[in-house]
């Protein structure tokens, strides 16, 4: 089969790597589609280097077919040869094959396209991981996303809304601001003309302090943002694209309570993901199926056209999922 590899200079090539040979308790599922997620570009960088076992091609997400199915995949699971399934990786996704643990898959949610639901498993889970797990956050909260536009915030943001929850979402420029507007936040910071601060500050004065936030910027902004948090909120790390550093008011954390969390779906072990997607399935694929949940797709290029679509990313133009059509 053929794999997007990376080269020397971190170009990347479509090129012959061998078949991927299923364990018992795998399945191998023939790919249509791959969704981008920023980790990509950061193990394509050499920043993140895929858990031991997994290929070392990109792709953390896919949508296809189940063409073989291990022994013990097929004693303890229900899955079928032709079932249209959509995949959590460890990586592997930017390949025409590759060999999942049975309890990695989704059933592709009705009326929902193959490409939406390759955009779907790796950023369904992280929404689901930090609004729930981590954020425990409840109908009536307020949530704060930040980056709007990215992909992740795309399926955050529609998710969090079908649950009763309140959102505030940050775009980088007034550009952006109408392009965000079908996810229905009930505020829009953009963050060239309005200071988030002050305005987590003005919420939190009119009496709808931030509950939970989730965070894949950093930098000098969220030590600045954190004094206007909920006694007890919870501020979530998942990224630091806008800086590693930043000052934080150590008496304002202990004194109200706040929690700060790191977080990153690809660090959980096999059983927390699976327990992840299995909760997906039973409790947010229903609002999938209202059309009330999913995610948005910007733009779908060839597999061979990787290195444009990790361009996009790059530029940060995307508002919503980037995808790869294999086939």
């Amino acid at each position: 089969m053929k794999a997007i590899l990376v080269g020397e200079n971190r170009e990347l090539f479509w090129r012959d790597v061998p078949d991927p040979v299923i364990a018992p308790d795998e399945v191998l599922v023939e790919i249509h589609y791959a969704a981008l997620n920023r980790a990509d570009l950061m193990q394509r960088e050499g920043n993140y280097p895929p858990p031991p076992g997994c290929p070392e091609w990109m792709g953390l997400e896919v949508s296809g077919v189940i063409v073989e199915i291990g022994d013990e995949a097929r004693k303890n699971s229900s899955w079928k040869l032709g079932d249209k399934v959509c995949a959590l990786l460890g990586g592997g996704g930017y390949a025409e094959y590759v060999a999942v643990k049975y309890d990695m898959l989704m059933p592709i949610p009705k009326d929902c396209t193959m490409v939406e639901a390759a955009a779907m498993p790796e950023a369904f889970a992280t929404a689901y991981l930090n609004l729930f797990m981590e954020g425990n956050i409840k109908p009536g909260n307020t949530l704060l996303m930040h980056a709007g536009a990215s992909g992740l915030a795309s399926v955050v943001i529609p998710m969090a809304k079908a649950f009763g929850i309140r959102v505030i979402t940050t775009v980088r420029t007034r550009d952006f601001v109408e392009s965000v507007r079908h996810l229905n936040a009930d505020v829009v910071v953009s963050t060239d003309t309005q200071d988030i601060a002050q305005v987590l500050k003005e919420q939190l004065d009119s009496g709808h302090p931030v509950d939970v936030a989730i965070d894949c910027l950093g930098g000098e902004m969220m030590g600045r943002c954190l004094p206007y948090m909920q006694r007890g909120g919870r501020w979530i790390m998942i990224a630091t694209l806008a800086g590693d550093l930043t000052t934080v008011d150590l008496r304002n954390i202990y004194v109200r309570n706040i929690r700060i969390i790191g977080s990153t779906l690809r660090s959980r072990t096999p059983e927390v993901k699976a327990q992840i997607l299995a909760n997906l399935v039973k409790e947010v694929w229903p609002k999938v199926e209202e059309g009330r949940v999913k995610p948005t797709i910007y733009k779908v290029l060839p597999i061979t056209e990787a290195s444009e679509a990790h361009d996009i990313l790059y530029r940060g133009e995307n508002v919503g999922k980037v995808v790869l059509q294999v086939r």
